[in-house]
């Protein structure tokens, strides 16, 4: 099981005398302020924690720190003040020789653009932070084998980087951090220099493998819809500092404030929202009695649509138990598509694709 990722209360500035100016920002100075006197706030006040397995999302514009933070996580660079703890280390207090050891055999990290070496093969690539860390030939080859074939590049080991579609030369970098086995992985914008339908393929790639490496994952983005999609939660970052932090559903729902709702405004809501996110928790006790379909709380959006169009009254939410903990009148369906012609079409429209049936006794 991964281990867990903590980051207490990071700032990181750059400039002249840069304790002074995380104290003018602890007092309540703005970015705008120091930036005046020549000084880049780049990161203020950033905690958070990443349980094991979760993949934990940072996004924001270009600026707004977020790979600043994420390189203060495997020490690239040292915090101004703050601490970052993974798996109970405290990764803050190590020498250039143990965060070295600890980028090499606990944290792996993918790039935007590949980062390949053009003269080793795939597997060469594959294998090379086993050969930083001294793995012997044979079984470095082995493990960066068994990456390679779980990220679909099997049969491509003797190939040359430049053989490579960029998806696929993304696929090996993501390989190259899984033959490691480090626990925690970070991504810094590693989808986003690919073509829209290779994103996607990547993302769903990801999201596969996750379900059986579990590791603990921050991935960073500009892109809201990808946050959405991969992030168990999500921190969105502005002007240095995380203004909201919470599951996809949550900031959908709750922005904190206008900024992160205009973020939220084009966002596909039928690809994020579930049924318990939307369910009327108000029930009478009676709704479930009869034999038509029902879904859960995890019942995706799309779905509950597709039931709603094919029975005649509210569709039931039933917990693991059976028990009913809500209902999703068609009405309530329509008000959070926001708009009133076209959510009956989603519904049918789905229903004519053969949604899938969330099933169980009424």
């Amino acid at each position: 099981m991964s281990a867990r990722l903590e980051a207490e209360h990071l700032f990181k500035v750059f400039g002249r005398k840069p304790d002074q100016a995380v104290e003018r920002l602890r007092k309540g100075a703005d970015r705008e302020e120091l930036r005046a006197d020549g000084i880049t706030a780049a990161v203020i006040d950033a905690s958070f924690t990443v349980e094991p397995g979760e993949i934990f999302v940072v996004m924001g514009l270009s600026g707004s720190g977020k790979s600043t933070l994420l390189r203060m996580l495997n020490g690239l660079l040292e915090p101004t003040a703050g601490r970052v703890r993974f798996g109970g280390q405290d990764l803050t207090e190590l020498g250039d020789r143990g965060l070295r050891e600890v980028r090499s055999t606990k944290i792996s990290m993918v790039f935007q653009h590949f980062a390949l070496f053009p003269h080793r093969s795939v597997r060469e690539n594959a294998a090379y932070g086993l050969e930083v860390q001294g793995v012997p030939r044979a079984e470095r080859e082995r493990r960066a084998d068994e990456a390679l074939a779980l990220c679909g590049l099997a049969g491509w080991e003797k190939s040359w980087p430049d053989e490579l579609s960029g998806g696929m030369q993304q696929r090996v970098g993501l390989a190259r951090a899984l033959a490691t086995d480090a626990d925690l992985l970070l991504m810094d914008e590693s989808f986003s220099a690919l073509d829209p339908l290779i994103r996607r393929d990547m993302q769903d790639q990801l999201l596969e493998l996750q379900k059986t490496l579990k590791k603990t994952i921050v991935f960073i983005t500009h892109d809201l819809n990808e946050a959405m999609r991969l992030g168990d939660r999500v921190a969105v970052m502005r002007d240095g500092r995380i203004v909201q932090l919470g599951t996809a559903q949550d900031i959908l729902m709750r922005p904190a404030n206008d900024y992160v709702a205009s973020f939220t405004q084009d966002v596909d809501r039928s690809r994020v929202l579930t049924a318990g996110a939307v369910m009327d928790r108000e029930v009478r006790g009676d709704e479930a009695g009869c034999d038509c379909e029902t879904a859960t709380p995890a019942t995706p959006f799309v779905e509950l649509c597709a039931i709603s169009a094919r029975v005649p009254h509210p569709v039931a939410v039933l917990d693991e138990g059976g028990e009913l903990v809500g209902v999703v009148p068609r009405q309530r369906l329509v008000g959070f598509i926001g708009d009133e012609q076209a959510a009956p079409g989603t519904c049918d429209s789905t229903r004519r694709q053969g949604g899938g049936k969330v099933m169980a006794h009424a």
